[in-house]
């Protein structure tokens, strides 16, 4: 309806419209709206929106980015700007659901990623407005504190960073659609919409949700407006400012009624029904090719098993807004007030149903992003191009022509692709500067006899610079035993002495550095992997100090699946220091590709990460979905690990812990196995120590999502258990019926039984130089053979002397490695 249109109906004493509307919005919704100041309010909306609406189309036009002054202060993470390049699904979440929400940890983020999209966190980061902050940066602004940021704070905040003054900004509705589509992100999930307040004919309390709907096009998917708020107004406003309004009708038939927060139904039948998230999106990108600048509002019910019915949520509103009428609470002060007595007369009710709501909408924004990016991927030849996609903040030193041609050249962007030639094997994983500090002996308070370095003071040592990190210590060790050209590392570095150190060696080693990432100033607080251990006198360990938050603090999923897709390796292999995300972009890439993909978990808290928690199907539901996480074999989303003792047992606690022994899958695995009373056979294929220890039985119940685990054990050697295919040989072969545990005891499809050995120490060593890079040895080996073509049992024994070697150097990996080459070819070439 036209502003035109309106007047038009309210001089002629007409009502609001046709639609039906119950009490919960009564109050306000009985008497026309004839003031003049409304009309004065629309009439100035109205030619506000044209303008705003001819400027977005001319900045489109001259290529904003560049035309603007607003393209050097917008910064877009990495992985958010890869996303909206590549016409991937992006979800935009808002700042003050943190900085002022009061819901706790609502896991908002997890929800846009569990369902296949990128979430971007909006807001002002002491006067940088950014698009994509980090865990730690939206910690930062709860800690420190933050202003509420609508569209008209944005200049305010920002202007005060320009100068200096940093100031946090929890954006709003309003001001998250505008960085949202600055940023060229097309859907936003938040809790509720901003709307007219009661008596807002009189006091002109209007959300400026509702104008910036009128001007911005991003699609904004809540459970609509609060039910304290003149929904009737609210959606006649938004009928004037052009916004559509469409509510999820989940299967309903007929009308549907506008939702109202916390209750599903407002007595105001919505202005129009979408039934599903492809509908949705479909609108959206008509929206877009159409042309038309406005934002699309799509109402999203609360979950009925949170809903409070309407007739409860009618008196408890009436209730609250009594009060604050007579206690004096208005402008600014009165919804906090409203909703404090909203939760006190439900009896806490509210807040479950508030953060369910929040929940349930992001989990749709997702899903309607998930569409909408299918939608342009097939009606597109080329990405769309958002406005805005710089990442640098406004503080960055200025860049001569020569410099930034310099930068460009030594440091690979998400938009640059790795070479395109094909490896056996790709190790992703951490690279460090390695720092072994072996204490000499002496000092103030042991005398000459000591042997461990004295606290609090200095200690004489002997202190040996290498390069590490398990990632480059397993390529290195592959690279030193396979073929020229056969291993590629990916990894990352900073912009610094200890990166440029790192890149050196390598290209020194001869190993492949083509997918190792420099990141470059622009990237805060980035620092090249560093790990320090000090050692007493006889090398044991006393104390390591390990930086590797480089790779959890920087995220390039485009990168990492451009990288094994150029490489499209025979084994991808997958260390513990990323992120869990990143691990899954490379365990998901992988599968793609048909790698094999192997797990090396480096320590006991990082081995979690690839057992990450599961989510819920569903907000506020407690089963597991089956089809979270690690698949389950025989499409394992991973085919080899090679954890320690104390690694398998963090694994196993984490898989029980969240909630993968519940997948009805993996019963279905174990039990085909029928391993009722296989205790004696683990006493008899390992030892009753490790029997009692757990090991075997630890073992096999990780076997339905990591077939293939190898578990190293020190001097007492390494224990391989298999899950075998019906079809494997190692069934039928007599040489190997020793070591089958046990047999398929049902008609499983796949499952034909398990494959357990122990296999004694290569070496007792006794005068070990350094115990860093063993186990990275091992797999490395190990790897190698399994590229060659070889069997994991016929290769143990090659690999285990390899980390002997590396036992006996002072290097992370034996430069002797190459001596076991001809000895890893005849091992791989067996077949039996």
């Amino acid at each position: 309806m036209t502003a035109q249109r309106l007047l038009d109906r309210v001089r002629s004493g007409s009502a609001l419209g046709s639609r039906s509307c119950s009490s919960l919005s009564r109050s306000s919704s009985s008497r026309p709206i004839c003031d003049p100041r409304w009309r004065t309010c629309l009439n100035v909306q109205t030619r506000l929106l044209g303008a705003d609406r001819r400027r977005y189309t001319q900045s489109a036009s001259k290529h904003a980015l560049h035309s603007s002054g607003l393209g050097g202060l917008l910064k877009v993470s990495e992985e958010v700007a890869d996303a909206v390049a590549t016409n991937r699904p992006v979800v935009a979440l808002e700042t003050t659901i943190y900085t002022h929400g009061a819901l706790g940890d609502l896991q908002l983020e997890e929800i846009v990623r569990k369902h296949g999209a990128v979430p971007a966190v909006c807001g002002v980061l002491a006067g940088v407005p950014t698009v994509g902050l980090t865990v730690a940066e939206v910690d930062r602004m709860v800690h420190e504190g933050a202003q509420k940021a609508s569209r008209r704070d944005l200049a305010y905040l920002v202007g005060k960073g320009l100068t200096g003054k940093g100031i946090h900004g929890g954006t709003t509705i309003s001001g998250t659609m505008v960085l949202a589509r600055l940023a060229g992100i097309r859907v936003f999930g938040t809790g509720g919409l901003g709307g007219v307040h009661r008596g807002g004919q009189d006091s002109l309390d209007i959300s400026a949700d509702l104008t910036e709907l009128g001007r911005t096009r991003v699609a904004v998917i809540s459970s609509g407006c609060k039910g304290f708020l003149d929904i009737p107004r609210t959606l006649e406003y938004l009928e004037t400012q052009g916004a559509l309004v469409s509510t999820f009708a989940d299967g309903r038939a007929g009308a549907v009624d506008f939702p109202a927060f916390w209750a599903r139904d407002s007595g105001c039948a919505s202005p129009s029904v979408v039934q599903n998230e492809h509908e949705a999106a479909a609108m959206i990108l008509a929206q877009e090719q159409l042309g038309i600048e406005t934002g699309l509002h799509f109402a999203n019910p609360i979950p009925e098993a949170f809903a409070i019915s309407r007739e409860d949520m009618e008196a408890v509103i009436d209730i609250a807004v009594r009060e604050a009428e007579e206690k004096g609470f208005t402008g600014n002060k009165n919804t906090p007030y409203i909703l404090t007595r909203i939760k006190e007369l439900t009896q806490g009710r509210s807040v479950p149903a508030n953060k369910a709501l929040v929940q349930a909408n992001v989990e749709r924004a997702a899903n309607v992003a998930v569409e909408l990016s299918r939608l342009l991927v097939g009606t597109s030849s080329a990405p769309l191009k958002p406005f805005y996609t710089t990442r640098a903040p406004p503080t960055k030193p200025i860049q001569t022509q020569k410099a930034k041609a310099s930068a460009a050249a030594a440091e690979p962007t998400a938009t640059q692709q790795p070479p395109i030639h094909t490896s056996d094997i790709l190790v992703a994983g951490s690279v460090a500067l390695d720092l072994s500090c072996d204490y000499a002996g002496g000092g103030p308070l042991g005398g000459e006899n000591a042997v461990t370095p004295a606290l609090h003071t200095s200690n004489l040592a002997s202190i040996n610079q290498s390069v590490g990190g398990v990632g480059h210590n397993v390529a290195l060790a592959a690279h030193r035993v396979s073929e020229e050209g056969n291993v590629r590392l990916c990894s990352m570095v900073g912009d610094d002495i200890a990166g440029s150190t790192i890149l050196s060696s390598l290209k020194a080693s001869g190993l492949d550095t083509s997918c190792i990432r420099k990141l470059g100033h622009e990237y805060p607080s980035t620092r090249t992997a560093q790990y320090v251990a000090v050692n007493d006198a006889d090398k044991n360990l006393v104390l390591a100090m390990a930086d590797m938050a480089i790779f959890t603090n920087h995220s390039f999923p485009t990168y990492w699946n451009s990288a094994v897709a150029a490489a499209k390796p025979k084994w991808l292999v997958v260390d513990g220091n990323w992120a869990s995300p990143d691990i899954q972009t490379f365990l998901k890439a992988g599968r793609h590709h048909h790698a094999r993909i192997a797990f090396e978990p480096v320590s006991t808290a990082k081995s979690e990460r690839l057992l990450a928690p599961l989510h819920p199907s569903a907000p506020g539901s407690t089963k597991v979905s089956p089809a979270d996480g690690p698949h389950l074999f025989p499409h394992a989303s991973v085919d080899l690990a090679t954890p320690n003792q104390h690694e398998l047992a963090a694994m196993y606690a984490a898989a029980a812990r969240n909630g993968y022994f519940e997948n009805p899958g993996w019963f279905e695995v174990i039990d085909a196995l029928g391993m009722l009373g296989a205790r004696d056979g683990f006493v008899r294929l390992t030892s009753p120590e490790l029997t009692d220890a757990g090991v075997p039985v630890q073992t096999i119940n990780l076997l339905p999502y990591i077939p293939t685990i190898v578990t190293k054990l020190g001097p007492r050697g390494a224990l391989l258990t298999a899950l075998l295919h019906r079809d494997d040989p190692r069934l039928r072969d007599p040489a190997a019926a020793p070591y089958v545990l046990t047999r398929c005891r049902n008609h499983h499809p796949h499952v034909g039984g398990v494959y357990m050995r122990l296999f004694p120490a290569a070496e007792t060593v006794k005068d070990v130089v350094s115990v860093n890079g063993v186990g990275d040895t091992f797999l490395g080996v190990l790897v190698a053979g399994l590229a060659m073509g070889g069997k994991v049992e016929n290769l143990v024994d090659v690999a285990q002397r390899a980390a002997v070697l590396t036992l006996k150097s002072h290097e992370a990996v034996s430069d002797e490695l190459f001596g076991l080459k001809g000895e890893l070819r005849a091992a791989a070439a067996l077949r039996q």
